[in-house]
């Protein structure tokens, strides 16, 4: 999946909730630091407090991660739809 990302050819940020990251030309993949509940989405929301959300679109199903990075500034956009996206690249 992280390979397809490549494709979208605009900037992508994946992150993972554990494991090793796999490569990847064009996506930076990060590994949450902590473990457990919630440990990707803390990440992300992170990572959006630090480099800015403005512009960023961030791409989930979970309506509390929607709900909290919409606050920072960032846009939701579901994982069925962004898939849906992806298939269409080929």
């Amino acid at each position: 999946m992280v390979a397809q990302l490549d494709r979208l050819g605009e900037p992508v940020i994946v992150v993972l909730d554990a494991g090793e990251p796999p490569f990847a030309e064009h996506v930076e993949v990060i590994v949450a630091s902590r473990r457990g509940r919630d440990a990707a989405d803390d990440e992300i929301v992170a990572l959006l407090e630090a480099r800015g959300a403005e512009g960023a679109r961030v791409v989930t199903s979970d309506a509390e991660l929607a709900r909290r990075v919409r606050a920072l500034g960032a846009d939701v956009e579901g994982a069925g739809g962004f898939r849906r996206r992806l298939d269409e690249l080929g």
